[in-house]
């Protein structure tokens, strides 16, 4: 009897350590970091909950890998990768989700609880890897930076005190992750990563300057919209592949006809 619940034990053991790694898919990005501080202690919190691949974008302290506050998070910091652009950093992520107080902000893309987002980050992490962005200690994540996600992420605190320490926010975060119902996969088709999305973006907006619809020099605003239109369309990677087939054929026949 003991020798049969104790194998019960194991392979449930088994079955929540399997479950776990699809933890490895999730990529905290820390964008415009100012203090190499928060690093560690955002580095620390991934180490509690699990969390391995850590990603900074244009750090403002390039000595962060030395920071104190990583206690017990040492391969976390070793390993982190550093990059100098947004869309670099979440290139092979098919879900991007920004976090925000959403304080005296226009929005433009869904904004969820975190309480409500654990289980839906999780089911997406069992069939793509996932960014998760943080922004400076200052500004939060810019409009630019925000324009790259699928939706929004909110802690829900005092409207009277919205703003976390970064570090606490992730940590938050993770926790609320950690504890999140493993969902069984659901065998959708894979969607198109981060960088799929950020070509077949740059390609349309080709397309559309050299058919006339828009200005040779149209401002940064219109980028970000057309980013987020094509966000919103939740392209598999095969229909990813399929559109940008088909704008670059309407580009080269648009050039020939010139």
């Amino acid at each position: 009897m003991w020798t049969l619940l104790s194998a019960r034990l194991c392979l449930l053991q088994l079955i929540a350590l399997s479950d776990h790694s699809i933890f490895d898919n999730l990529r905290v990005v820390l964008v415009c970091t100012r203090n190499p501080l928060n690093i560690g202690a955002a580095a620390r919190a991934m180490s509690n909950f699990g969390f391995a691949n850590l990603r900074v974008v244009s750090p403002y302290e390039l000595a962060f890998r030395e920071a104190r506050s990583a206690v017990g998070a040492a391969p976390v910091i070793e390993n982190a990768e550093e990059f100098s652009g947004v869309a670099d950093a979440i290139s092979d992520c098919s879900l991007v989700i920004g976090t925000t107080a959403a304080h005296n902000r226009e929005l433009h893309q869904p904004l969820i609880s975190l309480p409500d987002a654990g289980s839906r980050i999780t089911e997406h992490l069992r069939n793509g890897k996932v960014a998760l962005l943080f922004g400076s200690e200052k500004r939060g994540l810019s409009t630019r930076d925000l324009s790259y996600c699928h939706w929004l992420l909110r802690i829900p605190s005092r409207e009277e005190h919205p703003s976390m320490n970064l570090g606490q926010a992730v940590a938050i975060c993770l926790y609320e992750l950690s504890r999140a119902p493993m969902p069984a996969s659901n065998g959708k088709a894979d969607s198109a990563s981060a960088g799929d999305l950020d070509l077949i973006t740059s390609t349309l907006l080709e397309a559309l300057r050299i058919s006339g619809y828009l200005k040779p020099r149209s401002g940064a605003n219109t980028e970000d919209k057309i980013r987020r239109l094509v966000l919103r369309l939740n392209l598999s990677v095969a229909d990813a592949q399929t559109w940008l087939g088909m704008l670059r054929q309407v580009i080269w026949k648009m050039k020939q006809s010139e």
